[in-house]
């Protein structure tokens, strides 16, 4: 790293909503690093810096030229220029029972989503109710997809973009309990014997798979959260409530949300 990149201000790259993002800043936050906080979606400057990186997505925290997907904190830690020891994960069985825990409870609190509120969008990010609701379940299918075919973990086949065939609240629901099928079928077959300390070979960085595992469980646990939040901001109250104990071992974020926009 050149001295000029040393003093270029570091920056974070975000959108609302997005649980990487929001985990990305509160991780410089707690490590007391101060960070220029670019929401992409407001700031119009925003992608052509991001473009002149060489990148077109978010998290991404930059120093000068030097930039590193958030998903990665040993990355972050590194281009914000301190050390982090990691962090202590839960077994890949642990892992699976508390994905199960957490798609078991979206599929009850999408189920209490009335049909004429799903496509309401979320606050100041352009994905509605059914969007956030099919992400959770497409997390793990991702992953699924990965293990079981060696399919290319990308950025692009995360977008909460619905196939044509998830119509109605129960076309939702279904693709919801096959992924959760799939899930523990491949866990009973191959799963529990698979190598996680193998590359993960994944879109955003250098990580085993066994780091993907537990990202596949925090990233459907935050956005469960979320939907938590969405059923409450409607007056419902959520049916079976997902408390600290379903998430516990996995490194959510603090805030819900966000930390710097709030829901209203």
């Amino acid at each position: 790293m050149t001295a000029s990149t040393e003093l270029a201000p570091l920056k974070v790259y975000w959108q609302p909503g997005c649980s990487s993002c929001l985990k990305t800043k509160e991780f410089l936050i707690s490590n007391g690093m101060e960070f220029e906080s670019i929401n992409v979606l407001e700031d119009e400057k925003a992608f052509k810096e991001l473009e002149a990186l060489g990148v077109r997505m978010v998290p991404i925290v930059a120093r000068g030229k030097d930039w590193a997907n958030g998903a990665v904190f040993r990355d972050v830690a590194r281009v914000a220029g301190f050390q982090w020891g990691g962090h202590k994960m839960l077994s890949p069985e642990e892992m699976v029972a508390r994905i199960n825990s957490i798609l078991e409870g979206a599929l009850r609190f999408a189920r209490q989503i009335p049909e004429q509120e799903l496509d309401t969008m979320l606050p100041g990010r352009p994905r509605s109710y059914r969007q956030l609701a099919y992400h959770i379940f497409q997390i793990p299918e991702v992953f699924l997809n990965r293990v079981e075919h060696d399919a290319p973990y990308t950025y692009e086949a995360l977008l909460s973009q619905l196939p044509p065939q998830i119509k109605t609240k129960d076309d939702l629901l279904d693709y919801g309990s096959k992924v959760k099928a799939r899930l523990n079928a491949w866990w009973q077959s191959t799963g529990r014997n698979t190598d996680f300390s193998q590359p993960g070979k994944v879109y955003y960085g250098e990580v085993t798979l066994h780091e993907v595992l537990e990202r596949t469980g925090w990233h459907s646990g935050q956005h469960t959260r979320q939907l938590m939040l969405t059923l409450e901001k409607l007056g419902i109250t959520p049916e079976g409530p997902l408390t600290d104990a379903d998430f516990a071992g996995l490194p959510l974020p603090k805030n819900v949300w966000d930390n710097e926009r709030s829901w209203d």
